[in-house]
């Protein structure tokens, strides 16, 4: 069967079902919430990424037939999922009992620690069993069986898009949201509620299946 020809109209619609995806509540959008109320904008920024570098990985399987070979990697993808999640809610509780550094006065997350935090969102997204299942569902119906090389990069270019909408939307409203602590109890408030989104985070990831 010939790969179906993406058109403006094909386009649409997989970005429009490809948004309601990415915009839904959810761990990875929460955890980016947290990262940039907690750390700043650029380590919510850093865990999107992970996040994308994740999806995208599952969008190159699922295109080239190999989403059933993701789906059967199941101890692999469960090992990650844990990591995953161990991590979070281990940043979680320290940032619980971390002392309060009031935004722009240093003490944030230096450039090196944003790796893991990077590592951490393809690692969840890796490890969640139903990224297989997404892709499984919804390449077929709406793009079509088979796809080339250059069809993929169109599909990649749109993800990136719709992502740099979401990512950013969820990254500006934190950091707005940010510019209100200005105080060492506020910023401990602000710890603490973000601490414990990681860690309910975390715990939400480990037991999904």
């Amino acid at each position: 069967m010939a790969p179906v020809t993406l058109d403006l109209a094909t386009l649409a619609a997989f970005a429009a079902a490809f948004f309601v995806f990415a915009a839904s509540p959810g761990p990875d959008n929460m955890t980016i919430v947290a990262r940039t109320l907690s750390h700043g904008a650029a380590s919510g920024i850093a865990y999107g990424l992970g996040t994308v570098a994740g999806i995208l990985i599952f969008l190159i399987l699922a295109a080239f037939g190999l989403s059933l070979l993701a789906a059967e990697m199941g101890t692999a993808m469960t090992v990650l999922r844990y990591v995953g999640a161990a991590y979070l809610v281990v940043m979680g509780i320290m940032l619980w009992r971390a002392d309060p550094v009031l935004p722009g006065s240093g003490g944030e997350t230096e450039r090196r620690g944003l790796v893991p935090v990077f590592l951490t969102g393809v690692a969840l997204n890796l490890g969640n069993p139903k990224m297989p299942l997404f892709y499984l569902a919804l390449l077929p119906h709406v793009v079509g069986p088979q796809l080339t090389l250059s069809q993929v990069a169109v599909l990649a270019g749109v993800i990136l898009l719709v992502e740099a909408v979401v990512i950013g939307g969820h990254v500006l409203l934190a950091g707005r949201a940010r510019r209100w602590l200005r105080t060492p109890a506020a910023v401990k408030r602000m710890n603490r509620a973000a601490g414990g989104v990681m860690i309910g985070t975390g715990a939400v990831v480990a037991v999904t299946r």
